[in-house]
């Protein structure tokens, strides 16, 4: 289990930045729930006044011989200013919360768009995606808490109690002055408590979300249609059963330690509430047997004295809850505030046709990797030059790719288009260069066209959608389905959709590449997931797709790029040989004897080979 000491450290931001951080989003995406909670302060301070005021003018009326009009007029002139600072209140609270709702979609709006927009090679680091984890419960309702509307609601909670504290503490101070002290300083130790438990609660968190994550994960995975077939025939339910349990206990024995530790906090409150008590309202009794206090005076004091310390206590928890609040809130601002590395606004101007791409001695290392994954690679694309980069799992191809197209920054060296460093495009523009098709195939839920075109309706250029899956060799499944093009993906959420293959899967990421029509075609391993045939018909249609175009296609399988205008062959992150495929196997050195190792399973004449 993770050594909760050496996880402290201080809060990203403090809990008034963070509240000044707040108010300047509300104010900006809802001005309005601003506004509105502001104006209910002071109408909270009126009523807090007016709720002791009101016994003591009762009982004033009464023991000064006023007559019923009088007393009628002056108590009803009261209530009925309560009264309407009631409805009021209330009404403030259900418009603010309807802009608070505002405000905080707005704020998963702004999450959602930087988890797109970060950089990718630091979001895939898997603290940052613990972070992302952390940072979307600031977003969300847990345990009727949502921080990110919390941390402003709070925040005017404790102006209003701070107003209220002085209100009533200049109310006390005229029955004894160390009465306040007193009132003032008991709930200190509350507070100690109270941010005791907090601090252990920050300090665990992400231990706790490590935890958390791996629950939700299994959990995801017992349900996850697309393992089913696996979980039936390997017998993997009792495995997932038992690391279910296992996280399970993890995670409530997590939720024991909290809850003891609240528990044991909200105890020593509750001792420090009835000394406190108790020895004010003592005091005040035996002022008033000794004739020091009238009847109405007292009733007034007496409330007043219940209102102080209530407040003193108010304050003392919506500090807490403010920073409790604060605490999730920096999590948020932490993920925003990850580098996003876009490059600058005004950068170079991508190139519209087949550039030319340089790898200037470019070398990689994964953070806290033990040696370079690519080192020192050099080579260069020409424009409209068919490139095939091959080599053993391993190798370091993905890597090169994940270079190639900006989502990884080399640990040394340059990598240039057109002579112009990488480091000088603005990234969206930098991106537009590129048509990849990644090895791993994902879809989600909108139609064929939507998904080939990357919009949604009708931005979705539907007649070009098709023409790019036919293309894509997959005519005959859009002829055999009812809705054609206009089908959507997923039977699981959408009742008439439809379930691809792996081979269809990567087709269609094969159409959306065609579509997009970018300088640069990347494919990296677009044949994994096809039969034969499929995969023929990828080798005969290349030159039509490439046409015009820089192109780089990456395989373990050696003899599947001879229609390429070059060979660079990879080995141990080098390139370990470099040319034409009859070049390569002329040379006799390991290309020829990996190319030699992968046909002979196809030779009539095969007796038995050299183990890989």
């Amino acid at each position: 289990m993770t050594n909760v000491k050496e996880e402290k450290k201080k809060p990203y931001r403090s809990a008034g930045s963070n509240a000044l951080w707040s108010f300047r989003g509300m104010l900006r995406d809802a001005p309005l729930a601003f506004w509105l909670s502001a104006l209910g302060v002071p109408i909270g301070v009126f009523l807090a006044w007016a709720e002791i005021r009101l016994p003591a003018l009762v009982v004033a009326q009464v023991v000064n011989g006023r007559t019923f009009v009088q007393a009628a007029w002056a108590v009803g002139v009261l209530l009925g200013l309560t009264g309407l600072a009631a409805a009021s209140q209330r009404a403030l609270e259900g418009v603010s919360q309807t802009y608070l709702r505002r405000y905080c979609y707005q704020k998963c709006v702004e999450l959602n768009r930087k988890s797109m927009s970060c950089f990718y090679q630091v979001y895939e680091k898997k603290p940052v995606r613990d972070l992302h984890s952390r940072a979307e419960k600031a977003a969300q309702m847990w345990n009727g808490k949502q921080p990110l509307s919390d941390m402003p609601k709070e925040t005017f909670g404790l102006v209003k109690n701070l107003l209220c504290y002085a209100l009533f503490g200049g109310m006390v101070s005229f029955v004894s002055p160390w009465l306040v002290v007193l009132l003032t300083a008991a709930p200190a130790v509350n507070w100690l408590c109270a941010r005791a438990y907090q601090r252990y609660e920050y300090a665990t968190r992400e231990a706790r979300t490590d935890v958390e994550r791996r629950l939700e994960y299994v959990t995801g995975r017992g349900a996850d249609f697309a393992a089913a077939k696996d979980i039936r025939i390997y017998g993997m339910a009792g495995w997932l059963k038992e690391a279910y349990q296992d996280l399970f206990g993890q995670s409530a024995a997590w939720s024991r330690r909290l809850n003891l530790r609240q528990f044991l906090s909200r105890l020593a409150d509750l001792g420090i509430i009835l000394l406190r008590d108790g020895g004010a309202y003592a005091l005040l009794t035996a002022m008033f047997l000794r004739g020091q206090l009238t009847v109405d005076q007292f009733v007034l004091y007496f409330g007043a004295i219940s209102g102080f310390a209530a407040y003193v206590g108010n304050i003392m928890n919506a500090w807490n809850e403010m920073r409790a609040a604060s605490l999730r809130v920096c999590d948020f601002r932490e993920y925003m505030d990850l580098p996003e590395q876009m490059g600058p606004a005004q950068g170079a101007k991508a190139p519209q046709s087949a550039p030319e791409i340089t790898f200037d001695r470019v070398s990689f290392r994964y953070e806290n990797g033990g040696a370079d994954v690519l080192r020192e690679l050099s080579f260069t694309m020409r424009p409209g030059e068919r490139v095939a980069l091959v080599g053993m799992n391993g190798a370091g191809k993905t890597t090169l790719v994940k270079l190639l197209c900006g989502l990884y920054k080399p640990t040394s060296g340059e990598i240039r288009v057109n002579g112009v460093p990488v480091e000088e495009f603005h990234k969206k523009d930098y991106y537009r260069l590129f048509s990849p098709v990644f090895q791993d195939v994902k879809t989600a839920f909108f139609s064929l066209a939507e998904t080939v075109a990357g919009r949604l309706g009708e931005e979705a250029d539907a007649a070009r959608a098709e023409a790019c899956m036919r293309r894509a060799g997959l005519g005959d499944k859009l002829d055999a389905l009812p809705h054609g093009i206009h089908t959507k993906l997923d039977k699981q959420v959408n009742q008439d959709g439809t379930e691809l293959s792996g081979g269809e899967a990567q087709k269609l990421m094969m159409a959306r590449a065609l579509y997009k029509d970018a300088p640069v075609l990347v494919l990296d391993e677009p044949t994994a997931a096809l039969d034969p045939i499929a995969e023929n018909e990828i080798y005969l249609q290349y030159r039509d797709m490439t046409e015009g175009k820089t192109s780089l296609f990456i395989s373990h399988r050696l003899a599947s790029t001879q229609f390429c205008d070059r060979i660079l062959f990879l080995q141990d992150g080098r390139i370990a040989g470099e040319g034409a495929h009859a070049q390569l196997i002329a040379q006799g050195g390991e290309y020829a004897r990996l190319y030699e190792m992968q046909s002979c399973w196809y030779r009539d004449d095969y007796q038995g080979g050299e183990e890989l």
